[in-house]
């Protein structure tokens, strides 16, 4: 471990303190319900074409009655497979709203949370996922170490100046990736400074390289964000 510490290569961790970590993971279970409900919404418009050769979108489907879906479906069991989904729907949807009311409640709504909602792109829930995500700034040298920790820059092993390979692209926090992907896809749809950005970057680069530019630029200007508590500053940013 000694000759690790002294390479600069031994591996360390982040332990939040104990009240932000219960909010913490209640914030991330409301992910992982929240996927599973995609899911489910998904399957079920997927399940009707198949049956029905129709399509209907997820406010039709929730409005939809058993007698309705018998008329529909011509036999008993995609019936049933359709309303078990709708069921499951249903009960996830009002988890989602229990844990939503939950988190709102327990976190404390911080300067830097304030700030971050200024960033056209970064509602409630990102911003609620960032500032819990993040921890302690300062343990962050660089805000290029913040960008990584965020998995918006390419994971290299340098030696001597040279390149010797890619690193664990893994590193740093899904959570924080899914918040960056998250604002970036929205500001790419609401703020039109950074659309063009976005249009610039995919008339030279692939779609997804040109949206993880986007995140890396949101990622960077969020660090600046909570360290300074200012709020955003979109010619800055994407000037």
């Amino acid at each position: 471990m000694a000759h690790l510490l002294r390479l600069g290569v031994l591996p360390e961790g982040f332990i939040d303190p104990k009240a932000e970590r219960a909010v913490r993971d209640v914030l991330r279970k409301r992910a992982h319900v929240v996927r599973q409900h995609t899911a489910n919404v998904l399957s079920v418009p997927n399940l009707m074409a198949r049956n029905t050769g129709s399509r209907f979108g997820a406010k039709r489907m929730d409005e939809f009655t058993p007698s309705e879906l018998a008329g529909l479906l011509p036999e008993a069991e995609p019936v049933l497979a359709v309303t078990s989904s709708l069921s499951v729907l249903h009960c996830l949807g009002q988890q989602i709203q229990t844990l939503d009311k939950t988190v709102h409640k327990r976190l404390k709504h911080t300067p830097a949370y304030e700030q971050l909602q200024t960033v056209e792109g970064i509602g409630t829930i990102v911003a609620q996922t960032i500032v819990l995500e993040t921890g302690d700034l300062g343990r962050f040298p660089t805000v290029g170490n913040y960008a990584s920790y965020c998995r918006c820059v390419r994971s290299t092993k340098i030696s001597n100046g040279k390149r010797k390979g890619q690193g664990n692209v893994k590193n740093g926090t899904p959570y924080l990736a899914w918040a960056s992907r998250e604002a970036a896809q929205c500001a790419i749809r609401f703020s039109p400074r950074v659309q063009r950005f976005y249009q610039r970057q995919q008339a030279k680069s692939p779609l997804m390289i040109a949206r993880k530019a986007v995140a890396h630029k949101l990622a960077r200007a969020g660090s600046y964000i909570m360290r300074d508590l200012v709020p955003f500053d979109v010619h800055k940013a994407f000037g």
